[in-house]
């Protein structure tokens, strides 16, 4: 069955209210309501398993990597209250994922965790898994987690999606797809990582390219365009584009940089 939602969802945990001190609750106004509407589109189009790229899981010098756990869970701390989640891993997509990739001639490796029986295991989740998923799925869906690498070619990266795209043509599970991103994380000299103004550029051009439904031109990027921005997004974009082509519509929800990163809303729905 083709894949039947896609999505570019950011994780910075001031986009979950509860998580938020009343300080912090405006500061993410936009994103709460573009995550809202990115949940009601992911529960019309009733997937019965969702596939997340992110950036901030296990990083295997050039490979990628796909949990072959039982189970993931997580915890955002740090915030005014614990916000927990337990996600099931569909294991037999997720095998099936590995030996796309792998098929594909993308390095990849199946990661567990803890305990020896991979069935049982439950891998840590990382919060670029936990906040998309808090609002898209939550418990009730399971998932597959993949990892990209940054060490490897762009081109890998498409033709990973592409793989996932002919593992979801030919299961008869209903598969969604997020790439979970924040973009550009030099928006503030306040912050962590300083002020580049590469990082507006950044989130701007990835605006202008989501509105227009062309995430191909990814590819036409400088290739020191997305370092250079502090961006935790380029990757996971490319493997979303090469699983859902040009064809797709796109719709653009949200965007805004209220701290030193950028969060973007934007789903992405089959043609026919």
């Amino acid at each position: 069955m083709p894949l039947v939602f896609g999505a570019i969802a950011p994780h910075g945990s001031i986009a979950i209210a509860e998580w938020c001190t009343p300080e912090q609750r405006p500061l993410a106004a936009k994103t709460r309501e573009g995550f809202a509407q990115l949940a009601r589109r992911f529960d019309a189009a009733k997937p019965d398993v969702t596939v997340l790229f992110t950036p901030h899981h296990v990083h295997l010098e050039k490979h990628m990597a796909v949990v072959v756990s039982g189970g993931m869970k997580g915890e955002l701390e740090g915030g005014a209250s614990r916000i927990g989640l337990y996600a099931a891993v569909d294991r037999k997509l997720a095998r099936s994922v590995l030996d796309a990739l792998s098929d594909a001639d993308v390095p990849v490796i199946g990661v567990s965790y803890g305990g020896n029986d991979p069935m049982t295991a439950v891998m840590p989740m990382d919060w670029a898994t936990q906040i998309p998923i808090h609002f898209m799925g939550g418990e009730r869906v399971p998932i597959v987690m993949v990892a990209p690498a940054r060490d490897l070619p762009w081109d890998l990266h498409v033709a990973a999606g592409r793989a996932i795209a002919r593992v979801a043509e030919s299961s008869e599970r209903r598969i969604a797809l997020i790439a979970s991103c924040d973009h550009g994380h030099g928006h503030d000299a306040k912050g962590p990582y300083g002020f580049t103004p590469k990082s507006k550029e950044f989130d701007d051009r990835v605006v202008e390219l989501v509105k227009r439904g062309a995430l191909g031109e990814l590819l036409s990027f400088e290739p020191s365009f997305p370092t250079d921005a502090k961006a935790d997004s380029f990757w996971q974009m490319l493997m979303l584009h090469g699983a859902i082509g040009d064809t797709w519509r796109a719709e653009f929800l949200s965007y805004e940089a209220p701290t030193y990163f950028g969060m973007l809303c934007a789903a992405f729905t089959p043609a026919n």
